[in-house]
């Protein structure tokens, strides 16, 4: 905080030249002090902006899926490697709800994308978002693509993510 002391050219202060600066920072104070009964005092949160790159082996889990939503589990690689889940339904587009689980906490999001092709193997293509989290991760949010190829056997799929997270 920067304080100024005013002092008339005459020597000694006067009790109105104190009096000033006194209500000067009773004033800054008043400014920048919370105010009673809001709760906590705001705090300022830098966002971390991470350009992302990951790729993620899952596995079709049969017991934990139920008609045609797939739930898929595995490992993920790159900018924030760990443990994934996906619950994805797969038509004509593929639809899906996924958790990474991260060092630090977890990051959660949704994504979509075209299916092409007809053989055994089908590539898809498309979006997702990040929508938030647990831990550091709580305030994540951000966009990107969404690519992989299903193997329609197994159900079996490697999905590559690029993008920008920022929390």
């Amino acid at each position: 905080m920067l304080m100024a002391i005013i002092k008339p050219s005459g020597g000694g202060g006067t009790v109105a030249t104190l009096l000033s600066a006194l209500l000067a920072v009773a004033g800054v104070l008043a400014w920048t002090a919370p105010i009673a009964g809001a709760g906590a005092p705001l705090r300022a949160r830098a966002a971390r902006s991470v350009s992302t790159a990951d790729t993620a082996h899952l596995r079709y889990n049969e017991n934990r899926s139920s008609g045609s939503w797939l739930y898929e589990e595995g490992s993920a690689l790159g900018t924030f490697p760990g443990a994934m889940r996906a619950n994805c339904n797969i038509t004509a587009t593929l639809t899906a709800n996924f958790t990474i689980y991260v060092h630090g906490g977890s990051i959660n999001g949704h994504a979509r994308a075209a299916v092409h092709g007809s053989g055994l193997y089908q590539s898809f293509g498309g979006w997702l978002v990040a929508t938030g989290g647990t831990g550091r991760y709580a305030h994540a949010h951000g966009r990107g693509g969404f690519y992989g190829i299903l193997n329609r056997n197994t159900y079996d799929m490697t999905v590559q993510t690029t993008g920008t997270l920022l929390y």
